[in-house]
């Protein structure tokens, strides 16, 4: 297992963050009108705008909620004012950790952070404390049928990928953030489904604790990813398959 993003994505497919589809479909709102903020409401040119869409119809969101969320970020429909706001700091252990919110209250958001990291052990540090210890890359993921994972892990590194990692359940491969769209594409035509395709921090190296610390980093992680204002975790911890097979049999 390659760690924290393997274990994330296992979590999306398994529907875990349907028991909550309200605050699900808020964090995917926040995320189109960002994307469509930034970048203009066509999916066709706005490459992130079609990240978020299509992570949101996956999903299952209503199609009207993407297109309100796409004219609030254009300004055609009016909406609160939200930033973005990257926090970065330490899980128990020294475990690095970077935070992405998504809030209508900066204020609140940093404070829940920091609330979030005392009471797990760990806690928030200053910018740029961690971002060191990260890549910013374009990440893919891909379930496998049957035994193909080999040959999907082939397919994308002849499609120009920097790094695959294979899993009996997952391949997850990396690009550079501008090959993203080049690569996702490449796959699709080859008529690969891709599970979910989004930027993110990925680490250069990763920490490996003993069971007892990796748990105490893993509820950190999950009561970070269960607030409204953050949209994305990410750590460079190790987590084996016995310590997630453990995690998940404590419910």
């Amino acid at each position: 297992m390659s760690g924290h993003s393997h274990w994330a994505t296992i979590k999306r497919s398994k529907g875990a963050a349907d028991a909550k589809r309200g605050q699900l479909f808020t964090k995917l709102g926040r995320e189109i009108e960002i994307a469509a903020r930034d970048g203009g409401g066509d999916t066709g040119s706005n490459f992130r705008l079609r990240l978020a869409v299509d992570k949101a119809r996956q999903s299952a969101m209503p199609k009207e909620n993407i297109e309100r969320a796409i004219l609030r970020g254009t300004g055609q429909l009016k909406g609160e004012i939200i930033e973005q706001i990257t926090y970065e700091g330490y899980g128990p252990q020294g475990t690095a950790v970077i935070v992405e919110v998504v809030t209508d209250n900066r204020n609140r958001a940093v404070s829940e952070v920091r609330r979030l990291f005392s009471r797990h052990g760990g806690n928030l540090g200053e910018t740029g404390c961690v971002a060191w210890l990260f890549e910013r890359k374009g990440y893919i993921s891909i379930a496998p049928q049957d035994d193909e994972a080999d040959d999907l892990a082939l397919t994308a590194i002849d499609t120009g990928a920097d790094d695959v990692r294979v899993s009996n359940d997952l391949v997850e491969v990396y690009t550079r953030v501008e090959e993203l769209q080049k690569i996702k594409a490449a796959l699709e035509e080859k008529d690969i489904a891709v599970d979910s395709a989004e930027l993110s921090w990925v680490p250069k190296s990763f920490i490996q604790l003993d069971q007892k610390a990796t748990h105490q980093n893993m509820r950190l992680i999950d009561a970070l990813e269960e607030n409204d204002d953050i949209q994305a975790v990410y750590s460079n911890l190790e987590i084996s398959d016995e310590a997630y097979a453990a995690y998940e049999s404590q419910g």
